[in-house]
């Protein structure tokens, strides 16, 4: 089973990036994980900032419940994945179950923070995009989808996005084996041909019968 990373900055374009490579493999027996599922049960109060919490401090995600999924799910097991409600801040009560796959993409903004985890990757990948694009990406999802007003978005941006991606987030480009810039339909292609052909070799494998000894 293969694990692929896709790591870079809030509104790189990480989750969009992911789909069209699980598109463009089209097999069933590849699943796609947000890291943003294994946020905290509840944010912890000694991120905050100027009272409010820090989501974008690496210290916000729950690592060991991340670390033993991947594991598990990279030993052919099934998992119970987190449902996290962006509106709330806060997991449901909801899980989601996930695996066994032949393949598992996982997208997230710290994907290649944690150097356990990091080393759990067959292929790790960084979206290198401007900062301007970003925000924007950013601040569009953020109004449409979690129910965010103007100011509480760049006040958030200002105040924690923007310093924890210059202090956490962007040295972790040092760990991809590939980073992707404005190119991400080449990229994603490429990608996806690499994990058909990782899922192929694998099936070939399995399907050999073994040679009997005289």
């Amino acid at each position: 089973m293969f694990l692929i990373g896709i790591a870079g900055g809030s509104g790189s374009g990480k989750t969009t990036f992911a789909k069209k490579v699980l598109k463009k493999v089209n097999d069933p027996s590849v699943a796609l994980l947000s890291q943003d599922s294994y946020y905290l049960p509840a944010p912890p109060d000694q991120l905050k900032v100027h009272g409010e919490y820090n989501f974008d401090h690496p210290d916000s995600f729950d690592w060991k419940l991340l670390k033993d999924h991947l594991e598990r799910l990279k030993k052919g097991e099934q998992v119970a994945v987190p449902v996290y409600d962006y509106k709330i801040s806060r997991r449901t009560k909801e899980t989601m179950l996930v695996g066994p796959c032949k393949s598992i993409v996982i997208e997230g903004i710290y994907t290649l923070w944690d150097p356990e985890i990091r080393n759990l990757f067959d292929i790790k990948v960084f979206l290198n995009v401007e900062a301007d694009i970003r925000f924007i990406r950013r601040l569009h999802r953020d109004v449409r989808e979690r129910g965010r007003n103007l100011d509480s978005i760049i006040r958030q941006y200002y105040e924690t996005v923007r310093p924890m991606h210059h202090e956490y987030l962007d040295p972790t480009r040092q760990y991809a084996d590939v980073i992707v810039g404005d190119e991400s339909d080449i990229a994603s292609e490429v990608l996806a041909a690499r994990i058909s052909q990782l899922i192929a070799t694998t099936s070939q494998t399995q399907e050999e019968p073994e040679e009997s000894v005289v």
